[in-house]
């Protein structure tokens, strides 16, 4: 039976010099992670540090049952102790091996959990709101506007009429969201320690991971909130307290 591994955290009793925590407790009583059916949680030991795992199943899978228990086993850690996340599919061959790779990279995890210790992440994705942002453009657009006003004054404009209108929107459109991920990114940077982008996807025009302390949570949520109410085509999905996984060195 292989080894899933959830995180790493640091082990208080076996490191007393370490930062200060919250006082460590055991993990909750029948915590489980991946699997059908889910498998218990436990921790493995090693090099002052502690290992949250539990059995890997046979076929594991990126399924949102899979992908959901892993983050709520994160979750449950980092009530107390700050962690190290591993991406959803780390396995190890056995536990034997996951103490042997905790003493041998001690230092190298320790000095990313000093970094991290007290802090979480936020993700940010942005979207435009259709109607809003389309009203935004022709606004600014004269051409766009007369091009408008003569398609409608001939019952449609021709196709060739209304593909050139089409073009100009999608150009117009592209450029506020260069414009609006700008805006976004220079209002929550300077809240954070650290930002990293995100895959980018056509589902959105601004996904950055966000690194700062739980008090500065707060102002970032603020700023978000008030981004959305000075700029009413901005629609901005929040998420988080997350564990650091964007901050974490592979």
């Amino acid at each position: 039976m292989t080894t899933y591994v959830y995180g790493i955290a640091r082990d208080e009793r076996a490191d007393p010099a370490g930062p200060a925590e919250p006082e460590p407790r055991e993990l909750p009583e029948g915590l489980t992670g991946v699997g059908d059916p889910p498998r218990p949680v436990r921790v493995v030991g090693g090099g002052g540090l502690t290992a949250v795992v539990s059995d890997c199943p046979d076929r594991l899978r990126p399924k949102r049952r899979d992908l959901l228990a892993h983050q709520r086993v994160l979750a449950e850690v980092g009530r107390w102790s700050t962690v190290l996340p591993m991406r959803f599919g780390s396995v190890s061959d056995s536990d034997e091996k996951v103490r042997a790779v905790l003493a041998e990279h001690a230092e190298r995890y320790r000095e990313q959990l000093d970094r991290l210790t007290g802090r979480v992440e936020y993700n940010v994705k942005a979207v435009h709101r259709e109607e809003v942002v389309l009203h935004l453009v022709l606004a600014g657009n004269a051409e766009l506007r007369a091009l408008a006003a003569a398609n409608r004054a001939s019952g449609g404009g021709s196709y060739e009429e209304r593909l050139r209108f089409g073009e100009l929107v999608a150009h117009g459109v592209r450029e506020r969201e260069v414009r609006d991920a700008a805006l976004v990114e220079d209002s929550l940077r300077p809240l954070a320690e650290e930002c990293r982008p995100g895959p980018e996807s056509a589902g959105w025009f601004v996904n950055l991971s966000f690194l700062l302390t739980r008090p500065a949570a707060e102002r970032l949520l603020t700023t978000a909130a008030g981004l959305e109410k000075a700029h009413p085509q901005l629609d901005l999905k929040v998420h988080g307290p997350l564990p650091p996984y964007s901050f974490v060195t592979p």
